[in-house]
């Protein structure tokens, strides 16, 4: 897959969640078709604690790969109810459910009572047995995990990457047609509304339609599945994804933000536009920095969403205060556009689907070839471009090559001279010229010697 396809297609990927007992491998697995590690792998239960998420690509199919984790006592009743939590997640938030079991350690009755579960929810589930680095020898202790009854056991061996091949046929066979996808694709813009858990998500959505269809409550948790919301405004049509809430049963806070990240990641796949919903009276946190970061790395029109305004003790500097307090938290994404609303009175909601306009038009903002190079010409002309050992950076050519997000290639004589700085500098001048305002610009870096320049 080439950069500019890959991403154009991030919108519509589905979402594949990997659930399993702990050290049966699901870490290693999840490292393995990420190609890097991304999670920690010990002996020791539930220690995944970094990054849960992933996307990944076969052949021409990418998805988002999610570890569910979280297993850490000893105890088997602990280790039961929690993978049951697991499977939950799993049934919740995902397109195709990976079983993960172990066939060193055999079919248990914790695998047995999940695989019960998996199965009632008509999820498609690939049931992957783990740790067969011999076919020949664990052939017939593969054959027992027919007994689940959630259909054939895929032998293979994450840590030596054996039969991983077979396993990604059978996982997206599940997918849907990539074809009939585009087929039914729809122009409205796509919104998810995506936040901490009682920031005020679904009261936002319920005064936008006017009606109280979802549940909102002061118990942070209360909306227990994600739910896309038609809502059509000034004539205009809108898709809302509502992202579901945390459970009450999961008091952990690493479960709780697990959760909360997972949600997020599965409703930002789905949307073109995230509105990040803050809550002004608690200011701008750290969960909501990696809720931003999401959406941010995935390449998604941003706007901040600053809500209970009404609730904030104002003087004339108030506004700037606050706004310069995200700026600094969410400085990885300038162009986010920041607007102070409240669900509760309605204050600048409509405001809200402008802002929704404007971003959605620069998210899919096509710029003509000549005009990015009369832009980077003069941009050099005013800024030389760094040298390193006596050589320096040539600047060719550059073309948009995707929208959503707007993504741009430049040519160069060498990548390595292409510093992050000089970079964001032509951004900037890109910006200056059609503003942006709400989107992230993607940039890549080929090289093109001078030979083939003059050609």
């Amino acid at each position: 897959m080439t950069e500019s396809e890959n991403t154009a297609s991030r919108a519509n990927r589905p979402v594949v969640a990997v659930v399993g007992r702990p050290n049966v491998g699901k870490s290693t697995l999840f490292n393995a078709l990420a190609g890097e590690t991304i999670s920690i792998v010990k002996d020791t239960p539930g220690i995944t604690r970094d990054r849960i998420y992933a996307d990944v690509s076969w052949l021409d199919r990418t998805f988002t790969l999610i570890d569910t984790g979280g297993i850490e006592p000893d105890s088997q009743d602990v280790i039961l109810s929690q993978m049951r939590a697991q499977a939950q997640i799993a049934i919740e938030t995902a397109d195709v459910i990976i079983f993960l079991v172990d066939v060193k350690q055999g079919l248990v009755d914790a695998d047995a009572k999940v695989a019960d579960m998996l199965r009632r929810s008509r999820k498609p589930v690939v049931l992957v047995v783990n740790k067969v680095d011999s076919y020949k020898k664990y052939m017939a202790e593969v054959y027992e995990f027919y007994n689940l009854g959630i259909g054939e056991p895929h032998p293979i061996s994450a840590v030596n990457r054996l039969g991983l091949g077979d396993m990604l046929e059978e996982l997206v066979s599940h997918f849907e047609d990539p074809s009939q996808e585009q087929e039914e694709d729809d122009e409205r813009p796509r919104v998810a509304i995506v936040g901490k858990p009682n920031v005020g998500k679904s009261s936002l959505i319920n005064r936008l339609l006017g009606e109280d269809r979802l549940i909102v409550s002061d118990i942070a948790g209360t909306t227990r599945d994600a739910v896309d919301t038609e809502i059509t405004y000034r004539g205009k049509e809108y898709v809302f994804i509502d992202t579901a809430g945390i459970r009450r049963k999961n008091k952990v806070k690493e479960e709780l933000e697990r959760f909360m990240v997972l949600r997020a990641v599965t409703a930002v796949g789905k949307a073109d536009i995230v509105v990040l919903v803050i809550d002004a009276v608690e200011g701008v946190t750290e969960q909501d920095a990696k809720i931003a970061g999401i959406a941010h790395e995935r390449g998604k029109a941003v706007i901040i969403a600053v809500n209970k305004w009404d609730a904030v003790k104002k003087d004339d500097k108030t506004i700037y205060r606050v706004e310069e307090k995200v700026r600094d938290t969410l400085s990885f994404m300038p162009y986010g556009e920041v607007l102070f609303i409240s669900a509760l009175t309605g204050q600048r909601l409509g405001k809200l689907f402008e802002t929704i306009d404007m971003v959605s038009e620069n998210h899919a903002m096509r710029v003509g070839t000549g005009v990015l190079n009369e832009i980077m010409t003069e941009a050099v002309a005013l800024q030389q471009p760094p040298t390193d050992k006596g050589r320096r950076l040539k600047l060719y050519y550059i073309t948009q090559v995707a929208v959503k997000p707007p993504t741009f290639v430049i040519f160069v004589n060498d990548k390595e001279l292409m510093h992050f700085s000089y970079t964001r500098y032509i951004e900037n001048q890109i910006r200056q010229t059609f503003g942006f305002r709400g989107t992230p610009l993607r940039f890549i870096i080929r090289e093109r010697n001078e030979k083939e320049q003059q050609i």
